[in-house]
């Protein structure tokens, strides 16, 4: 393989055979120390036979991020020049892809993440549109004129416009459409089109944006973010097409009263409600995707499940004190996990499908005035027993109609993280969950099941734990407003810790389960440095 030197590569200055033959020695006897003892975790997760070759040349990764190979007899200058590939190309691992990776972000090519030595899939995708951007060849090879041009300081900053192609244009256009700014499915083509163009137009004008038809880092940010003004039927309008999914909200158990056609607050609420449960992005507007959803036969039904915060909440956790299911003093209005233990226990005494969220017959049942009071377990028999009640309740009824949708408990769950710790129930069952991900690719703007970007990724795993979640950006996660706020120092097993641009799942034993853009997958590594000098919050899921 032919090597340039780092700090001259801009010259395009060669390194003589000599020095790569002495380079590979060096690796080589790297190599043999390291299979003699044990290999520590690196900072790349390897799934295959050629990576697992690949990775023994690297030094372990510490906390610190620290990848200087530490070669036994040899003093390390951590100033001395470095050699890296001509072309970096999808495999390698090198020093200098950190920098690559650093300067991507950077120019908004790749999501922010903590920078990494592989040249993963994610990375080169963030090379080829760059590339496009530049109107060079769009190889995904970092050669040394793309290096060049890619830290040269008038390196062009992300953007999107007339005559691009990609799966991100693709993305744009998903998203346009569900805005109602596309007007038809059809016009999702991966193809920056007039028709786009015109549609991104629009979408600047009523957004008060500058309108050039150019979805750069402003307009990109805004597709997004909670202060979007869609093209589609909204809040203040009247109309037989707003009746129509009224009716279908109230079936469903997300609305009370009379359909009347009026888009009014509590329309609004009821359809943010109905996108958090059924894969939506959570903006209030009756939108294409939305519309279809609702349409569809699966539509998920409301349900009040872990992770949400009301007064609606706070009255079925009194309804469960009264009967004994849980304490008084705990009815805080915050679904956790003791109120799902509750829900749990007061569904199999009382012949309910004990799924753990409270949906019409739950809240029926307890409603009733034919309830069965929970009684400790005996000390003798380590069994409880219920009594029939046969007081009925003077609370108000939530006012939902509908039967709740089934969401696996994980009461029983457990991991054991890293250091040796068993983390068991909710939180163990959600680590378990993104445990099983790992090593699935990162893609941008994918939510799951087989690929993932950072917050996709969250919000995946937070709902095939039960936990109610909409879903958010990384921004979104620096206030998502009912979970409990805790340090850097203070994180612990199913936290949910939000740097600069990244999101991810705490597992225990300074660890972190993520879909990391810089590695191009899921992986699980070390809590360091990076992530304590770009920490914005740690959020407690379970209480």
């Amino acid at each position: 393989m032919f090597i340039i030197n780092r700090k001259l590569r801009q010259k395009g200055v060669a390194i003589s055979l000599v020095a790569c033959m002495l380079f590979l020695n060096s690796c080589e006897k790297q190599i043999h120390q390291e299979e003699e003892g044990q290999l520590q975790e690196t900072d790349v997760i390897v799934t295959t036979a050629e990576e697992t070759e690949a990775v023994r040349a690297v030094a372990p990764l510490g906390l610190n991020a620290n990848v200087l190979p530490s070669i036994e007899g040899v003093t390390i200058d951590a100033n001395a020049e470095e050699l890296a590939p001509v072309n970096l190309t999808v495999g390698v691992i090198n020093s200098v892809v950190r920098d690559l990776q650093q300067r991507l972000m950077d120019l908004g090519y790749m999501e922010y993440d903590e920078p990494t030595t592989y040249y993963g899939d994610a990375t080169s995708k963030a090379i080829v549109h760059f590339q496009r951007q530049s109107g060079m060849s769009q190889d995904g090879i970092t050669g040394v004129e793309t290096w060049d041009a890619v830290m040269a300081d008038t390196a062009p900053h992300y953007a999107v416009k007339l005559g691009f192609q990609g799966d991100d244009v693709a993305w744009i256009q998903d998203r346009l459409y569900n805005l109602g700014y596309l007007l038809n499915e059809s016009d999702i083509s991966g193809i920056f089109d007039e028709k786009t163009e015109a549609a991104v137009k629009k979408l600047q004008e009523i957004n008060d944006l500058g309108i050039d038809g150019t979805v750069g880092q402003v307009t990109n940010n805004l597709l997004y973010s909670d202060e979007i003004k869609a093209n589609v039927i909204a809040f203040g309008e009247q109309s037989e097409l707003v009746k129509k999914y009224q009716e279908r909200l109230i079936a469903l158990g997300y609305l009370s009263g009379d359909a009347d056609g009026n888009f009014g607050q509590g329309t609004q609420e009821a359809i943010k409600a109905f996108q958090s449960r059924n894969d939506q992005i959570v903006d209030g507007y009756l939108g294409a995707a939305t519309r279809s959803a609702m349409d569809s036969s699966s539509a998920k039904p409301y349900a009040m499940r872990l992770g949400e915060q009301s007064d609606e909440v706070k009255n079925l956790q009194q309804l469960l004190a009264k009967y004994g299911y849980m304490a008084a003093e705990k009815a805080s209005g915050y679904f956790g996990d003791l109120t799902k233990q509750a829900v749990i226990r007061f569904q199999e005494n009382n012949g309910l499908t004990a799924d753990g969220t409270a949906g019409a017959k739950t809240m029926g049942k307890l409603l009733s005035g034919d309830v069965k009071k929970y009684v400790a377990p005996s000390a003798s028999t380590g069994r409880s027993s219920s009594s029939g009640g046969s007081s009925s309740s003077s609370s108000s009824s939530s006012g939902r109609s509908s039967s709740s949708s089934s969401s696996s408990s994980g009461a029983s769950a457990s991991y054991s993280g890293g250091g040796g710790a068993t983390v068991s129930g909710s939180a163990g069952n959600l680590i378990s969950i993104a445990s099983s991900r790992i090593g699935c690719p990162y893609v941008y703007g994918a939510k799951g099941p087989g690929a993932f970007d950072c917050s996709g990724f969250v919000y995946w795993c937070l709902n095939q734990a039960g936990v109610g979640v909409s879903y958010m950006t990384s921004s979104g996660w620096r206030n998502p407003g009912r979970f409990k706020r805790v340090s850097f120092g203070e994180l612990q097993a199913g936290d949910i810790i939000v740097v600069s641009g990244h999101v991810g799942i705490c597992a225990g034993g300074g660890t972190v389960i993520d879909a990391s853009s810089s590695n191009g997958r899921v992986v699980h590594r070390g809590l360091g440095n990076w992530w304590a000098r770009n920490f914005k919050a740690g959020w407690r899921i379970f209480s």
